[in-house]
C-alpha cells in the first residue's frame, strides 16, 4: 500500500535556514557541536505499552532474510556549512586526518572495534564528494591528487566490500547549465544518441575508480531525482525522463558490472511516481535490483504500522539515508534509540537486507554536522578552539558524536555481515501492532551463534523483556545509550531471559 505517511522533511526545505545558522557561525564562535540541543526538542508521547512483556524467539521455525551489513556515506570533498555551496578548497576524510587518525577512524569507526568487519558499503556521492572533471567537462575524476588512491586505501584498511556508487549530478558537460548547482539543472538532452552517450560516460566514471582500487558493490542514477535546485549538487528529473535515462543508462552499467545491485529511487522507493513508472514499463522493472528510501529522521513507528515491500514486486526495499536534518524536533536521548528502532524495524518488518547511516564523519565548521554525522573531524582551516568548540580536538583528528555513533556501534559489533534473521513473537498494543517503544530483533551470526537486540525508547521508565530463547547456555550483555557505549552489564543463562532495560537504553544479548 502506499504510505500516508507525510513525506520526509526535505532538506532542501531547511536549505536557507542551515544555510543563515552557517553564516552566522562563520561571522562568530562556531556552534557548539559537541553539545547543541534542537530548539525545540519536542519527542512524541512514550507509547502506552506497559512495563513488561513476554517474548518467544522462534530459532524453531524458518529463518527470515540474510542482513548483508550497514552502510554510511563518506564526505571526501567539500561542502559549506548548511550544504549552501561548493568551495574550491579541497577538505574531506580521508584526506584531512594524519596518518595515525586515518588508521584509528578505520578500525575503530569503520570496522566497529572488529578485526574483520564493520561497515560493509561506503556511499559514494558522484559529482559532489567525487566532483573533479575532465577537460571535457563530461566525465568525473579526482578533483584533488590522491582522491582516489585514499578511498581505495580506505576500502581496503576498513574491511569493505566496496562503493555504492550514486550520482548527485553526472559531469556539468551533461547538464543544462553546465554546472553541478544552479537553475536548470536537468540533463541538456535526453534525445536516445545523448543517453546513450551519458550511459557509456557513466561506465567510465566506475571504470576510474575501479581501476584505482575501489571497488563497486551498488549503483543508482540519481539522488533524490525529484528534487528542485539547491545550493550543492543535484540533477532533476521528471518521471519520464528518469525512466528515459534509466532505461538508457542501466543495461550499460549491469553489462559492465553484472555483479552491481541496481536500486532506484533514493527517495519513494517503488511507491512514488518514479518507482511506479518504473514497476509499470517490464523493460526498465527488469533492471531494477532493489527500491531504496529515504525516510529521513523519521519516528521508527513508521517502518513499524507501514508496508514499504507489497508494490516491491520480491525485490529488497531499503532505506540508503538516515540522519536528522536541521529542524528535526527530537532531542538527543530520543534520536540515539529511535535510530536503533530504526534499523531493527527496516530489518524486523520490512526485510531489509542493510540500512545506510548518512556520514561517517563531518567537519566541525558545518552547523548540519550534530544531525549528520557519527563522529566530527577539525579540517585546517577550522582555527577555533574556544572552549565551547572542540578545545581539545586538533588539526587533522576526529572524535566521536555520541547519539549517533551509540545507536550504531552495536549492530556493527554484535550483528557480523550475512547474519540471519529469526521471527519473535511479541506481544502487541491496543492497536494489534507490536510495541513502537520496546523493539526487540534476533539473528543468528554465520556461525550459528544466537544474538538479540532490545530497546526502551521510553524517557522514564524501566521495561522487563521475559525471552524465551529457546536456546540453553550463558548470554552476555551489553548496553548503549545516549551517554552509554558497550557497557558490559551481565550473564545470563537461558532458555529463559529477563532482562529489564533501563529508559533509553539498548541491550544486545550475545550466546557466549
Amino acid at each position: 500500500m502506499t504510505d500516508p505517511a507525510p513525506r520526509p522533511l526535505s532538506r532542501r526545505s531547511v536549505l536557507r535556514g542551515a544555510a543563515v545558522l552557517g553564516a552566522a557561525s562563520a561571522a562568530g564562535p562556531l556552534l557548539n557541536l559537541a553539545t547543541a540541543r534542537p530548539a525545540f526538542a519536542a519527542d512524541p508521547v512514550p507509547a502506552p505499552d506497559g512495563t513488561a512483556g513476554s517474548y518467544t524467539i522462534r530459532f524453531d521455525q524458518a529463518a527470515k532474510q540474510t542482513i548483508r551489513g550497514l552502510g554510511f556515506e563518506i564526505q571526501s570533498d567539500s561542502i559549506a556549512s548548511g550544504n549552501a555551496g561548493l568551495p574550491t578548497a579541497v577538505s574531506g576524510v580521508p584526506y584531512d586526518l594524519t596518518p595515525s587518525e586515518r588508521t584509528r577512524f578505520y578500525q575503530q569507526m569503520l570496522k566497529g572495534g572488529r578485526t574483520d568487519h564493520g561497515f560493509r558499503y561506503c556511499r559514494l556521492a558522484l559529482g559532489l564528494y567525487h566532483r573533479g572533471v575532465d577537460a571535457s567537462g563530461k566525465h568525473l575524476q579526482d578533483r584533488y591528487t590522491g582522491q582516489t588512491a585514499l578511498l581505495a586505501d580506505m576500502v581496503q584498511q576498513a574491511g569493505l566490500e566496496g562503493v555504492a556508487a550514486e550520482y548527485w549530478s553526472p559531469a556539468p558537460g551533461w547538464k543544462a547549465n553546465n554546472s553541478f548547482v544552479g537553475a536548470g539543472i536537468s540533463l541538456a538532452s535526453f534525445a536516445p544518441a545523448d543517453l546513450s552517450a551519458l550511459g557509456d560516460a557513466m561506465v567510465a566514471d566506475l571504470n576510474y575508480l575501479s581501476s584505482r582500487g575501489v571497488p563497486i558493490t551498488m549503483w543508482g542514477l540519481q539522488n533524490e531525482p525529484h528534487e528542485k535546485p539547491t545550493g550543492y549538487s543535484s540533477c532533476y528529473y521528471t518521471t519520464d525522463d528518469y525512466v528515459k535515462a534509466f532505461k538508457a543508462v542501466a543495461p550499460k552499467i549491469k553489462a559492465a558490472y553484472p555483479n552491481v545491485m541496481i536500486h532506484a529511487d533514493s527517495w519513494d522507493g517503488w511507491q512514488g511516481e518514479i518507482g511506479t513508472a518504473l514497476r509499470e514499463d517490464p523493460a526498465a522493472a527488469a533492471l531494477v535490483d532493489a527500491w531504496t528510501f529515504h525516510k529521513i529522521g523519521q519516528d521508527s513507528d513508521y517502518q513499524l504500522r507501514r508496508n514499504y515491500t507489497s508494490g516491491a514486486g520480491g525485490k529488497a526495499c531499503f532505506n540508503n539515508e538516515f540522519e536528522y536534518l536541521s529542524g528535526n524536533p527530537f532531542s538527543p536521548e530520543f534520536r540515539c534509540i529511535n535510530t536503533a528502532q530504526s534499523i531493527m524495524n527496516w530489518m524486523t518488518f520490512q526485510n531489509s537486507p542493510t540500512w545506510f547511516w548518512l556520514h561517517a564523519l563531518k567537519p566541525t565548521t558545518n552547523s548540519e554536522s550534530k544531525g549528520y554525522g557519527l563522529g566530527f573531524w577539525r579540517p585546517p582551516q577550522d582555527t577555533n578552539f574556544n572552549p565551547d568548540h572542540f578545545p581539545d580536538l586538533p588539526v587533522g583528528h576526529w572524535t566521536w558524536n555520541p547519539e549517533n555513533w551509540n545507536a550504531v556501534c552495536g549492530f556493527l559489533k554484535y550483528m557480523p555481515w550475512d547474519s540471519v534473521r529469526y521471527g519473535v513473537d511479541e506481544p502487541l498494543g491496543s492497536d494489534g501492532k507490536a510495541y513502537k517503544d520496546h523493539r526487540i530483533m534476533a539473528w543468528r551470526t554465520t556461525q550459528g551463534k544466537p544474538v538479540l537486540v532490545i530497546t526502551n525508547r521510553n524517557p522514564t521508565e524501566t521495561f522487563t523483556y521475559t525471552i524465551n530463547t529457546q536456546t540453553t547456555g550463558d548470554f552476555r550483555g551489553n548496553r548503549f545509550g545516549p551517554t552509554t557505549n558497550n557497557q558490559y552489564i551481565s550473564a545470563k543463562t537461558g532458555p529463559v531471559l529477563t532482562i529489564s532495560v533501563p529508559p533509553r537504553s539498548i541491550e544486545f544479548w550475545v550466546h557466549a
